[in-house]
């Protein structure tokens, strides 16, 4: 099994800040999450790309 690993520490916070909203609120809209984290974290448009894959891509 592969896991993602993100490059950036900011990625990686919004990796993980966007799991845990997903945990608490499983009913929001992710790409909306994932907007949100991109601007809570400052990501810049790679990563910002990243995480919308992130979201939408399963896990192998």
């Amino acid at each position: 099994m592969s896991t993602i690993q993100p490059h950036g520490e900011n990625l990686r916070k919004a990796v993980q800040w966007l799991s845990e909203e997903k945990q608490s609120k499983p009913d929001q809209n992710l790409v909306m999450l994932a907007e949100k984290a991109a601007i809570k974290f400052d990501l810049n448009p790679d990563d910002s790309e990243f995480l919308l894959r992130f979201i939408k891509e399963p896990l192998k």
